[in-house]
């Protein structure tokens, strides 16, 4: 049994002596030493594996991240990471201190790794970091990206953009610092690059902005968002939310359920603050009471609800594109996938249509509930069509497993 992550960063040999049963442990930067840690344990030693590696070669040498595996036939997206750790500090976050700094990984070993995805029948790529959009910045500032491989996070956009058979490039999760014209108008721009932003904001209040260390203020924020809405209308904005910060009085809850409306966020993940061992955050005074923090959290969600709601209902009547995942959860014959907007989508196919994980299929929105929309599918495209896409995907997964040259090497 092991236990990783960034708790096991901060606790490191402290969880072997509270917990017996723990056979090793490793912290963030040492994913790839697994299989040795592994072997060690199984020859009955427990050890403990932490602390910040600044090598990007060692940091990124995850050679399972593009090896097919059987059973990869019908998976459609993956993840990508292009950048690791965080330089931003924010008062209520311990991922600097267990994450480490920002490395960048050099874009053409991103380039490679999507393209053997893509060859094995992936069609979408979330690109993966703590603040995504900072990729390459450092480099890019100190006049080293070409030393170090690395470009703009808007530039790596438009290589990946331009790879034969990717449909669908999404991102995770940028910070508003980091947003710059490039970036907004490469979602005017590029093809492939989804209409839908998660932009964490934390608090509608420019005083708790402040505590918070976010460096940007409510009205900066309300700029990116327009000026991305400008690029793309029919982009939507989901967020990231904390109620019950130290010091936030009624005021500043007020203003965060103001910006809910201004900034039209389609969707938010919300939470109450509660302290972290070893940031900033812990020493501030004026805490909130807990029964006045859930009641604010109550009250911020159920705005939010209403506003899921309502851009859902404007959906309807609407065609679309799902990228199916599999069987509904509500059952009756329905599937369910995702469109470009990162909206749930549950789906009734025609009468004798199958639909497997893995199928794009056109669609119309009929239904809106609070949490998804349901759709019908479209007569636009033949079951013999969607079946000889699913043969070709089998057949480049075939030859990833059979190691054909056909599949680029994570080495480019």
């Amino acid at each position: 049994m092991a236990v990783g992550g960034c708790v096991a960063e901060q606790l490191g040999e402290k969880l072997l002596d509270r917990f017996t049963h723990v056979d090793f442990v490793f912290g963030t930067h040492h994913l790839r030493r697994v299989p040795e840690l592994l072997a060690a344990a199984q020859a009955g030693e427990r050890s403990s594996e932490v602390g910040e590696d600044r090598s990007a070669a060692r940091r990124f040498d995850l050679p399972m991240a593009t090896r097919a595996e059987p059973g990869q036939g019908v998976r459609r997206k993956a993840f990508v990471t292009v950048m690791e750790g965080c330089d931003m500090f924010c008062s209520f976050c311990i991922v600097p201190l267990t994450r480490g700094r920002e490395v960048s990984r050099a874009a053409a070993e991103v380039e490679a790794e999507v393209r053997a995805l893509v060859e094995r029948g992936i069609r979408e790529v979330t690109l993966l970091g703590q603040t995504v959009n900072a990729y390459g910045r450092h480099d890019v500032r100190r006049g080293q990206a070409g030393e170090a491989g690395t470009m703009p996070f808007a530039e790596l956009l438009g290589r990946l953009d331009a790879i034969p058979g990717l449909e669908r490039i999404r991102y995770t999760s940028p910070h508003p610092l980091f947003f710059d014209d490039a970036l907004i108008r490469a979602h005017g721009e590029l093809e492939h690059l989804c209409p839908h932003v998660h932009l964490p904001l934390q608090s509608g209040s420019n005083r708790i902005l402040e505590a918070m260390r976010r460096r940007y203020t409510r009205e900066r924020y309300l700029e990116i968002a327009e000026a991305l809405r400008r690029a793309r209308p029919d982009l939507v904005l989901t967020t990231d939310l904390i109620v019950g910060f130290p010091g936030e009085s009624d005021l500043d809850f007020e203003q965060t359920l103001s910006i809910v409306e201004a900034a039209g966020f389609v969707d938010s993940f919300s939470f109450k603050y509660s302290p972290r061992p070893g940031t900033a955050a812990v020493q501030l005074g004026d805490p909130v009471a807990p029964e006045l923090a859930q009641a604010r959290l109550l009250r911020l969600q159920a705005l939010q609800s209403e506003r899921t709601l309502a851009y859902h209902r404007s959906r309807v009547g609407q065609e679309t594109r799902v990228l199916i995942e599999g069987e509904s959860r509500h059952g009756a014959g329905q599937v369910s996938g995702r469109d470009p907007h990162q909206r749930v989508v549950n789906l009734d196919p025609r009468p004798g249509q199958a639909l497997l994980p893995g199928d794009r299929v056109a669609v119309r929105i009929v239904e809106a509930t609070p949490h998804s929309l349901r759709a019908v599918a479209l007569p636009t495209e033949t079951d013999g069509a969607i079946e000889a896409r699913r043969s070709e995907a089998a057949g480049r997964v075939a030859l990833a497993l059979a190691g054909s040259p056909a599949s680029p090497s994570p080495a480019g």
